[in-house]
């Protein structure tokens, strides 16, 4: 592992210097430092100094010593902050681009939504060819990845055409529950044996912040509700009988466009649980393998059988359910492409409505990421023959891209995208992503996202993730709630 210094002298950009830099060098330690931020390491193998001056921006990129680019732009350095940042990430780029011999699929772009760019300019007016152009010349993102960002955009923007943004909401409702936790998970789950005795009155504090999450927005119109988690099947059939009968009995649903229910672990899904769900008007739902190797199953702590996973989705089938979504992850440890192509195989027999495709993202807060060291001797493959793989499977099973975002840390530095068949997309997925509409959420470790003045404007207010401090404070999160509604809709 190499070291690389960002030296800065002003403590500005720093974010997006790091995530740009981190991109060229996903497997090195990335520092940035700054008058704030401490001193310099004497010993790094690859440094990079900015110079942010109020008419120009210098930078110096050496390797082991030896000066390998240097260039200053001039600029009006303050006259207009997300301009100056775009031409700081073009002259960055480029010198790494010289120093590494790599060219980034999505350009100078390290932020999550990269469709943001080309929706807010299609509703300007903007037309297709001009879009490409600005995304080229600005972020320097490639002939392959502009069609597809601009692709999903106008999907995007069809199928949210009859979306009321002011006046309409949705909601999300967490169940932290896991069978068992996997190896690359980041989310607020829990093993499902530590908390089963206790998961009825986890339930008693959701139903009470389902009330009164309720009766806050009670003025407004839901348009979809997302169940997830953790594992929303890890609850038994009674459970999410109760569940769902809540949610109907407080919620208005005369407006509502989608209701998703993530089964996801097929080691969690039974007939009756199915059943269960199949009593209310949930019209889509997960099942989730992530892959279709056993091998990787086994390693990466899923639990549960390739056969496990056609089963369950045949019980979906059989149930009635025309809106089944599955998730493949693809990056995985050991998994090379034709790995890949199995599984794509097999899901092409399975002939799901929609598929969500994540490149593998190793986060912190991931066994993955604590084990790390017994995973070294593995391969990590992601790369754009296998997406392009993907892509191909999506087509041959008649579905589009209609959703996509990005992740830190991402193998490949590629992409996460949905794929689904005509007026199978899966509505609540573009919303949060969009930051369109008001998130109204409720459960452990969920986060209320609020958009106010006409979308300009987003503010959070989270729960907290611990089940434990859940229970104990969901009088305090009902209030958060109350308060920043009250604050930010109502004000």
């Amino acid at each position: 592992m190499r070291k690389v210094e960002i030296q800065l002298n002003k403590s500005d950009f720093e974010y997006d210097v790091h995530s740009l830099t981190k991109a060229f060098y996903p497997e090195d330690e990335v520092k940035v430092v700054s008058p704030q931020m401490g001193s310099s390491d004497v010993s790094s193998d690859v440094q990079i100094i900015l110079d942010y001056q109020e008419s120009q921006i210098g930078i110096t990129c050496t390797e082991t010593g030896q000066c390998r680019y240097q260039k200053v732009i001039a600029l009006d350095y303050y006259k207009e902050r997300t301009e100056t940042k775009n031409q700081l990430k073009r002259l960055l780029y480029k010198a790494l681009r010289e120093v590494t011999g790599k060219e980034l699929p999505w350009g100078t772009l390290s932020g999550i939504r990269p469709t943001k760019i080309p929706m807010k300019m299609l509703e300007s007016g903007m037309t297709n060819v001009q879009i490409a152009q600005y995304m080229r010349e600005t972020y320097y993102t490639n002939n392959a990845k502009t069609a597809l960002a601009i692709a999903v955009a106008n999907r995007e923007k069809y199928i949210l055409k009859d979306i009321d943004y002011e006046n309409g909401y949705s909601l999300y409702i967490g169940i932290p529950f896991c069978p068992s936790i996997c190896l690359y998970c980041s989310f607020s789950s829990s093993p499902l044996k530590l908390w089963e005795k206790r998961v009825d009155e986890y339930l008693d504090a959701l139903c009470k912040e389902l009330t009164a999450s309720a009766k806050m927005l009670s003025s407004r119109k839901l348009n979809t509700i997302y169940i997830g988690g953790g594992t929303p099947t890890t609850l038994n059939p009674k459970q999410l009988e109760r569940l769902l009968s809540h949610v109907e009995k407080e919620f208005d649903f005369s407006s509502l466009l989608e209701y998703t229910v993530e089964a996801g672990r097929p080691d969690s899904i039974t007939q009756e649980k199915l059943q269960a769900i199949k009593k209310h008007p949930v019209t889509r739902i997960s099942v989730n393998p992530q892959t279709m190797n056993q091998s990787t199953l086994d390693l990466i702590g899923r639990r549960h059988t390739v056969e496990d996973t056609i089963h369950a989705f045949y019980l979906a089938r059989e149930a009635g359910f025309d809106n089944i979504n599955m998730d493949l992850i693809v990056g995985l440890p050991g998994e090379d492409e034709s790995m890949v192509a199995h599984t794509l195989e097999e899901i092409q027999k399975l002939d799901p409505d929609s598929l969500t495709v994540h490149s593998l993202a190793v986060k912190r807060a991931t066994r993955l990421h604590l084990f790390r060291e017994q995973y070294q001797e593995m391969s990590f493959e992601n790369n754009q023959k296998i997406m392009d793989m993907v892509a191909d499977c999506a087509r041959s099973l008649d579905m589009g891209p209609y959703y996509l975002y990005r992740q830190k840390n991402m193998k490949g530095n590629l992409e996460n995208v949905g794929y689904a068949k005509v007026d199978k997309a899966g509505i609540y997925n573009i919303l949060i992503m969009e930051e369109k509409q008001t998130i109204l959420a409720a459960g452990a470790g969920a986060s209320t996202k609020m958009v106010f003045d006409h979308g300009t404007r987003i503010e959070r207010t989270e729960n907290v993730k611990d089940v434990k401090q859940y229970l104990e404070r969901i009088d305090e999160m009902i209030e958060r709630k109350r308060t920043g509604i009250e604050m930010y809709l109502k004000g």
